[in-house]
Formats: C-alpha cells, structure tokens, sequence
C-alpha cells in the first residue's frame, strides 16, 4: 500500500499527473485542488495517495493535503458515490467548503455536482455529517497571477471533456465565464463552469 510519492512532476493537468520518481513515471489522478496547490511548488514534490487496485486496473488517486485524501476516503465510503464521483466533488467543492456543506446539511449544493442527484447528495450528509467537522471555513480560493486567455480557455476545456462534459456544452459555458472575466486563472474558470453545467 502507498502513501505518498515524492518525485518530479513532468505533466501537470487539472485532472492528473505525472510524477517521475527515480525513472518511473506515476499516472495520479487529482481534484482541481490539488492541481491548484501544485502551481505554488517547484522541484520534488510530496503527493500523498490513495490507491484503488481492481483486476483489470491499477489507479493512484493524489492530494496535496491529508483533510482532502481524507474527505476522499470518506465520500467513497457511502454507496453510490465512486472514485471518479469523490474527484469530481472535490473538484467542484474546496475541502473546507465540503466540510461547511454537509455539516450544514445543503444537500442542494451537493447535487449540483455532475452524476450527483438528490438522493446521493442527501445520503452524503446523513452518512458524514457526524465524521466530519469543519476546521476552516476559509471557503475562497487565493488569488493568483492571471493567465494567458487562449490558453486557460483550451485547458478548462480539455479538463470538463476529460470530465465528461459535452464539449458543445462546455464551451458555452466557458464562453460566457470568459467574456465576464477574460484574466480568470483556469481552475477557477473550471470550479465555475461545474457550478453552472
């Protein structure tokens, strides 16, 4: 079993990465957070991992922090809710803000995430609400340098593809989040984009 791997990363995207370490290239899944919190670091860095191990497949799951592999662990834990669908969560919801969320019982927040109904969400806070207890309710994101629009533009879009979004659907979308701000960084586009799919 993994807990964390240290090492190089050579490809950094809003959905995964690649980590070399001592020759061998790690393929992580990550939220949008920790994707975030990788713009911030140079040189080796420490991924902490969850590892699901299937017959046909072998998947690293990779958080900058311990309260997000934590909340992963606890979302795959109620039923219905998958690895892909805890990403996607995370992706969409900040750590602290997940926390303030369920233990405020706004299910209807939850369910705005793609692939969770009423249902799913409802059954997240009755299953967490007791296991989990917020420690920060710092809800916003810290600002950082703008980017190039066109570029922020193609790599939101190849996240909410890589998400399952539509790509017609997302450039509407994306188009509209970019005309309000054009400087906007781009896990910011995509966190607001998941909000308005």
């Amino acid at each position: 079993m993994y807990d964390y791997i240290k090492g190089i990363v050579t490809e950094n995207t809003p959905t995964y990465i690649v980590v070399d370490n001592n020759g061998l290239g790690y393929f992580i899944n990550i939220s949008l957070n920790t994707f975030e919190a990788l713009q911030n670091c140079g040189g080796e860095v420490k991924i902490l991992i969850h590892e699901i191990i299937r017959e046909d497949s072998w998947t690293f799951y990779g958080f900058m922090t311990e309260k997000e592999r934590e909340l992963f662990r606890l979302l795959i834990g109620v039923s219905g809710v998958g690895p892909n669908t805890a990403m996607l969560i995370l992706s969409s919801i900040s750590p602290a803000d997940l926390e303030v969320t369920i233990n405020s019982g706004d299910h209807s927040r939850l369910k705005n995430v793609k692939g969770i109904g009423v249902k799913t969400a409802q059954r997240i806070i009755v299953d967490l609400k007791d296991k989990i207890k917020p420690t920060d309710n710092t809800l916003s994101l810290q600002p950082g340098l703008p980017v190039i629009g066109g570029e922020v533009y193609e790599e939101a879009l190849a996240a909410l593809t890589a998400l399952g979004f539509q790509r017609p659907q997302s450039q509407k979308v994306l188009r509209r989040i970019f005309d309000a701000d054009p400087s906007v960084k781009v896990e910011t586009a995509i966190k607001q984009a998941l909000g308005m799919m």
